[in-house]
């Protein structure tokens, strides 16, 4: 049996976690990085979404939280990274918000946690040690490799949606880290709950953790889809081994399969099921083994099934439950044609990985402490991503993001006391990260039997007037979300209304981590030609020499079967960051077959469909 449910809270906190480290992960091949999708500012737009959902939800639900104020810079610091804020100053910032000190519903926490790959158990399980050591070194020799004009992701992955430099060991790390410490926080939480003595840190029982880069298409040593490491993987790995967490249920909703992650989950609940095979067999017991059960919503015509290898759209199809101790339920997104269809959508299809999470936890011992919910929350299939991200029409719109995350925070609550873990994976484009973060953050808060929550708090109208407010100007005039925090920038317009307001006034003490950073890191430069002077030759006896040559593109060989490598040379920047279509882009490449130009591609996009 199951250990029982703590007593559950009166009432339960939420907490957002943020790690400053994880805008240190940048594309450094060329200056130009505008064709790559997965980029720092992708953060500064998800801390767009939640300081608009806090000052709304502030209004909501004021009274919401009874704690102290969370302003440390709380986690294990094993490692100090170079750029990290000042302590001090994110401190001062939480005063001036004052968030979780009785008038918000919502923490914040500035994560400093970080876990070394070589030595963390939990990365260990995960992903064992010959490949973090191979990541850490690639790492380290990125600058290097680039500088000398070849490609720092080693021939065989994939070129075009990896990319590395020397400081993407402290985002991974940051990143693994900041999810373990919310783990943490949540299980303590609610073990502390029926206990006398007051936890250490302020209660949060529900979380959403902020980082980059992504993890689900990785598995134990196979990086892709922009992903080097499985940060949820790791965090329910994490859980497991320090406390005691046998039962999980992972909720993924990104645009994309997370084919790494069901790869682990079949490995980990394999390895459970042959213990107890053997266990039957008459052979000691071993430690209860971990569980898990994998529900992903995603469309099966995008990556990683877009080329349609039957392997992968199998994989992106199966259904299995409690047979080979597998539990895995796999739902095919489709295009709806009004809000009264793709309500039909999710309550006959859609919410069917929620109800499949039920038929497992009740099928393994039903509600019990050793229980936790995460979800991988991918943004991507939000109606306003990128057209050449979401380009097959499996879209769900904004409102998707707070009915799934009340529906899965009911899970948690009548499972596992509460407890539920989100991290974000996917989602590119501003609009789709500040509205999808928006309604997310709203879910984990809005507990109440008639919903306080607005939908009308993310409608294009204000979403327009909450760009406008954060949004900085480049040159030429063009808006944009992702400006460099070193570069001038004309003043906002002022906000009307007390929630623009207040949104901007946390906004702007949340940048502070962004705004404290170094500049892009340039790309490296090839090292300079050296020249000697020839001696000169008397006229007419020798031909003079052909002329040099102009300087070619660096052009990374080839890799096995023809790999595709692209060239550090910067191509030209189509500006803005209202469209990240690369259909009319093109680089040099080298394949087996010789020099020739192809499409840029991110995420194997490949042609677009007919119609679209």
């Amino acid at each position: 049996m199951p250990p029982p449910l703590p007593t559950p809270p009166s009432r339960r906190s939420a907490a957002v976690f943020l790690q400053a480290a994880c805008y240190q992960h940048q594309y450094i091949r060329s200056r130009d990085s505008s064709g790559h999708v997965e980029r720092p500012e992708r953060l500064r737009a998800v801390t767009v979404g939640l300081s608009a959902a806090i000052a709304r939800l502030e209004s909501a639900f004021p009274q919401a939280v009874d704690a102290e104020p969370d302003s440390s810079l709380s986690g294990p610091q094993h490692a100090e990274t170079p750029s990290h804020p000042d302590p001090d100053d994110l401190a001062a910032a939480m005063d001036r918000m004052n968030i979780a000190a009785g008038t918000s519903p919502v923490s914040i926490v500035q994560s400093q946690a970080t876990a070394d790959l070589l030595s963390n158990p939990a990365v260990k399980y995960v992903h064992g040690d010959v490949y973090v050591d191979k990541l850490k070194r690639w790492t380290q020799e990125s600058a290097d490799k680039i500088r000398d004009g070849r490609s720092e992701i080693p021939p065989g992955l994939p070129q075009g949606d990896l990319y590395l430099c020397p400081e993407s060991i402290n985002a991974i790390q940051g990143a693994i880290g900041t999810v373990c410490e919310a783990v943490d926080r949540v299980v303590t939480s609610s073990r502390h709950a029926s206990k006398e003595e007051p936890p250490a840190d302020p209660p949060v029982h529900r979380a959403f953790v902020a980082i980059r880069p992504p993890g689900h298409h990785c598995g134990e040593d196979s990086p892709s889809g922009f992903c080097f490491v499985n940060n949820v993987a790791i965090g329910v790995a994490h859980a497991h081994l320090k406390h005691g967490i046998n039962r999980v249920v992972i909720l993924d909703i990104d645009l994309h399969h997370g084919n790494g992650t069901q790869a682990l989950v079949w490995h980990i609940n394999e390895e459970t099921h042959r213990q107890k095979l053997t266990a039957e067999a008459g052979a000691p017991p071993e430690r209860t083994g971990l569980r898990v059960y994998y529900g992903s919503l995603h469309d099966i015509l995008s990556y990683p099934c877009e080329d349609g290898k039957p392997e992968r759209v199998q994989a992106a199809s199966v259904s299995l439950h409690n047979a080979h101790g597998q539990y895995i339920e796999n739902v095919h997104l489709q295009t709806y044609t009004s809000e009264s269809h793709f309500r039909e959508l999710y309550a006959n299809e859609y919410s069917r990985i929620l109800r499949r999470a039920e038929q497992f936890l009740d099928a393994t011992g039903g509600a019990g402490d050793d229980v936790l919910v995460f979800i991988s929350c991918g943004m991507d299939a939000c109606e306003h991503e990128y057209a050449s991200m979401s380009r097959h029409d499996r879209k769900v719109p904004v409102g998707f993001y707070h009915r799934f995350t009340r529906d899965a925070r009911a899970l948690a609550d009548r499972y596992a006391a509460g407890r539920i873990v989100s991290v974000l994976e996917g989602g590119y484009s501003d609009r789709a990260l500040i509205s999808g973060a928006m309604a997310h953050l709203s879910g984990l808060v809005d507990d109440t039997t008639s919903s306080q929550v607005d939908e009308e708090w993310w409608s294009v109208d204000n979403l327009v007037r909450l760009e406008n407010l954060t949004t900085k100007k480049r040159r030429g005039g063009r808006a944009s979300l992702n400006k460099s925090p070193n570069a001038s920038s004309s003043p906002s317009p002022a906000p009307s209304e007390p929630w623009l307001t207040r949104t901007l006034e946390i906004f702007q003490d949340l940048e502070v981590p962004w705004k404290q950073l170094s500049s892009p890191r340039a790309a490296p430069q090839p090292s300079p030609m050296t020249m000697t002077l020839r001696e000169r030759k008397a006229q007419g006896k020798t031909p003079s020499p052909a002329p040099p040559e102009p300087a070619k593109p660096n052009v990374e060989k080839a890799g096995p079967e023809g790999e595709r490598v692209h060239s550090p040379t910067p191509s030209v920047s189509t500006g803005g960051s209202t469209s990240a279509s690369t259909s009319g882009e093109s680089v040099v490449e080298r394949v087996a077959d010789g020099l020739k130009k192809i499409p840029r591609v991110i995420l194997r996009l490949g042609p677009e469909p007919s119609g679209s």
